[in-house]
């Protein structure tokens, strides 16, 4: 499986943005860009100013490491984006939305996408009552998403059933709480994922 393995705090502070890359680490004092809030790398006395095909890079950029994908799984979203109807780039979003590993992430199962992934990987993740260990499986609308049975007994489970509760799940999904079992209702809208990305600068990046 194709990843980042580089340093994550390195991205945020070239975006000069928290892109919560590492859960609850990026809201504590341990934050880099709390501590070293200038870009990485030696430092220049003057920067130049970023031109128009930079910015369109920079948050296409941003886009794939919010969501933890190399740029050939990134293209191949775009391409399928384009094919189908609608605003390419609320079509995008919607794509990486629905990819297991961020459905996980937003249940509150975990603190990070990179952890979610890991917990799809490792089998620990259930959809319909199949153990799925693929963590860019596209969801549908319907599908349930739960903990494997044999973790229940597990400390994470016991300390995920403790914290799952003081987190946010967006509207297009729901959550059982007491079974910790998720279930897709809807397709997310822009409104939905509370996200700082200019999709239409992506789009452009692409369409040149």
């Amino acid at each position: 499986m194709a990843r980042y393995i580089g340093a994550t705090c390195r991205v945020c502070r070239r975006q000069n943005e928290k892109l919560m890359l590492k859960g609850e680490r990026c809201l504590s004092r341990k934050c880099a860009l709390e501590r070293r809030n200038f870009p990485p790398g030696q430092q220049k006395s003057k920067r130049r100013k970023i031109s128009d095909r930079g910015l369109q890079l920079r948050e296409k950029q941003k886009t794939r490491y919010t969501y933890g994908i190399v740029e050939r799984q990134f293209r191949r979203h775009f391409e399928e984006a384009l094919r189908r109807p609608g605003a390419t780039g609320e079509v995008l979003l919607q794509l990486l939305e629905m990819r297991l590993d961020n459905v996980v992430y937003r249940l509150g199962f975990t603190d990070s996408r990179s952890q979610a992934r890991q917990l799809v990987r490792h089998g620990h993740i259930m959809v319909n009552g199949k153990k799925v260990d693929i963590p860019s499986c596209t969801l549908s609308v319907g599908d349930q998403i739960t903990l494997h049975d044999g973790d229940k007994e597990k400390p994470y489970y016991k300390i995920t059933t403790k914290q799952i509760s003081t987190k946010t799940v967006p509207g297009w999904l729901k959550l059982d709480v007491g079974s910790i079992t998720g279930k897709i209702i809807s397709v997310p809208n822009r409104n939905d994922m509370d996200l700082k990305i200019n999709e239409k600068l992506v789009v452009e990046y692409y369409s040149r």
